[in-house]
């Protein structure tokens, strides 16, 4: 079978490979679809420290059972499933308070695990180990369920910040996972929802889908005197950055209202991890800022039931289905930006 490995920064090869044999514990899935998102792209382009080279990419999987190792209760062939991409180890002090996202021991699929740019792979024992083989509901296609894990994300970021009815939520960054944020905070009953992004063509590319009240360019106005002037001059309840841009974490601070709460969902890039962070505003407008580190299983089965249920519709996000021998290209349309979800079907 041909797989999509990683080998080295600037070194990902499609390739061909043995197909996996299934051990005891384990369970062996027929992958029917591996979505993208930027970490893709990192990975591909710089790397990541917890990858041990070659390693098979990927890691938002939907697929089905095809075989089950000795041990393994509850699935047969032909379930249709949905993997966890993070692992929380399921028995330190934070796993065992609720805490998955915070694991100091958490792995992850497509870096410690072989991952979904593939036909077939393995579902280690340490996913299910913590009940992160889901079912996929009735009538969610494979390629709608691989967003779940992107969505559980959004999720996870979302309970912290508390969004909730009436408020009034700015999303910064048009990527997929801002799109997500966009109609989770609807979903959540927030009055009103501003999307704001640099590029003109990825803001128009993402508000025709998604609908925002307000869609703001910010390389063609001040996105703080913008929001200011959507709110009457009152700011924002809940800002979310869903971009890796500390200028963005910087404004969000000056367009969020008095109490309000501000999620840095998306991280910075290693070698400029700080901001200038104006304290006093915190300090008297009374701010909430936090921070968000991906999700949990029990989030993964939440975006499933939403996707399901359809108070948050995924399939309109998937702008690109790719067979898996077209994983370069797809990596490149994440990178250009000129899509919204990429997803390859192998």
């Amino acid at each position: 079978m041909k797989v999509f490995r990683f080998y080295a920064p600037g070194d990902v090869r499609l390739e061909d490979a043995p197909e996996p044999e299934v051990a005891a514990g384990e369970v062996k899935i027929r992958v029917r679809a591996c979505s993208m998102c930027g970490t893709d792209v990192k990975i591909s382009t710089s790397g990541h420290q917890r990858i041990v080279p070659p390693r098979v990419m990927g890691h938002e999987i939907a697929g089905e059972v095809v075989e089950v190792g000795d041990g393994v209760d509850g699935w047969v062939p032909g379930d249709r499933v949905q993997v966890i991409a993070a692992i929380p180890c399921g028995r330190c002090a934070w796993c065992t308070r609720g805490l998955e996202t915070i694991c100091p021991h958490q792995v992850s699929m497509g870096y410690d695990y072989d991952g979904g740019f593939a036909p077939f792979m393995i579902v280690p024992p340490t996913v299910l180990a913590v009940d992160g083989l889901n079912r996929i509901p009735d009538g969610v296609g494979f390629a709608e369920a691989s967003v779940a894990e992107p969505f559980a994300c959004a999720i996870n970021a979302q309970e912290i910040a508390d969004v909730h009815d009436g408020d009034t939520v700015v999303v910064v960054g048009s990527g997929p996972i801002g799109c997500l944020h966009v109609r989770l905070a609807r979903a959540r009953g927030a009055s009103a929802v501003y999307l704001v992004e640099l590029s003109r063509a990825r803001l128009d590319m993402a508000a025709d889908v998604v609908k925002p009240d307000a869609a703001v360019c910010a390389s063609e106005q001040d996105p703080v005197e913008a929001v200011l002037e959507l709110t009457d001059g009152r700011g924002a309840d809940v800002v979310i950055t869903a971009a890796a841009s500390g200028a963005a974490q910087e404004q969000a601070l000056r367009m969020v209202a008095p109490r309000g709460r501000i999620s840095f969902f998306g991280g910075l890039p290693k070698d400029r991890p700080t901001i200038t962070l104006d304290s006093n505003l915190v300090h008297y407008k009374e701010l909430t800022i936090v921070g968000a580190n991906g999700s949990s299983p029990a989030h993964n089965r939440k975006a499933l039931a939403m996707i399901a249920d359809g108070s948050v519709p995924v399939a309109d996000l998937i702008t690109h289905r790719l067979p898996l021998e077209r994983v370069a290209e797809g990596i490149d349309v994440v990178r250009s930006g000129a899509g919204i979800k990429v997803t390859i079907e192998p």
